[in-house]
């Protein structure tokens, strides 16, 4: 195979969650410019719909759905819908993800299972949503979620115990999917980015020198376009030897 064929997303279906805004939305328009067909999900429908059309180029099959992730029932409606109009599936992409900021003495018990349910559990629904499609069509498949530096340090000076909780999960999970579903042909993978400066992130603005203080030198936050890279390695057939990997995307934070 040609490495350019490697990458290429050409004929490929999939959804991604959390696609309707930031980094999803930047997977999205990516897979959607490499040939890819991309069902967007989100937790409104009239975002979603929003996003599907500008991302429409055309050629490309673009439908949005709401979903709930955090929702089974939610989930299980998302993937009939998804199959009566794409048939059969090649990736799914876990992406969508809440935080809160309490600090840990505080948090309410509603407010910690919040990010938990939606960062993990959610994680999880669909997941096993993608798989059980690619199971019952016999065909290999690559699902990757959307993990978190905080899998491995403690974001400072903020207080997200359960986001960090919650990522570290998506790790260990993609590593225990990858092994139980290696035998149907299915790679499991994660990205794990380190601050994206994303409208949300953007908007913290007296946060930014503190983060880029705690980098390597020469080195600086990012952007969500900085991801591209990681997602189109694990959705190809580029990454056909790679699962249960883990990759950090993070400028360095992690090493200092």
């Amino acid at each position: 195979m040609e490495t350019k064929n490697m990458f290429s997303l050409e004929g490929k279906k999939g959804f991604i969650t959390g696609s309707s805004r930031g980094i999803g939305k930047t997977i999205a328009k990516a897979f959607i410019d490499l040939g890819a067909d991309v069902a967007i999900l989100g937790s409104h429908l009239d975002t979603a719909e929003k996003a599907a059309e500008e991302l429409s180029n055309g050629r490309s099959k673009v439908i949005a759905y709401q979903c709930n992730v955090a929702d089974p029932d939610s989930v299980s409606a998302m993937i009939a819908d998804y199959e009566k109009d794409y048939g059969s599936i090649d990736f799914a992409v876990n992406n969508a993800g809440i935080f809160t900021g309490e600090a840990a003495l505080d948090i309410s018990p509603d407010a910690f299972r919040s990010v938990i349910d939606v960062d993990l559990n959610g994680v999880f629904f669909t997941a096993q949503a993608a798989a059980r499609l690619m199971v019952r069509n016999g065909s290999r498949g690559s699902i990757i979620s959307t993990a978190s530096m905080s899998a491995h340090v403690v974001n400072r000076p903020q207080t997200i115990a359960n986001y960090c909780a919650a990522k570290a999960g998506v790790v260990q999970l993609t590593k225990s999917l990858a092994a139980e579903w290696a035998k149907y042909g299915i790679r499991v993978n994660c990205v794990s980015p380190g601050y994206m400066q994303t409208d949300l992130v953007s908007s913290m603005s007296d946060m930014l020198p503190v983060w880029q203080g705690m980098m390597p030198e020469g080195s600086r936050l990012g952007f969500p376009p900085d991801l591209i890279g990681a997602y189109v390695y694990f959705a190809s057939d580029a990454s056909e030897y790679a699962t249960g990997s883990e990759l950090i995307v993070d400028g360095g934070y992690t090493l200092v």
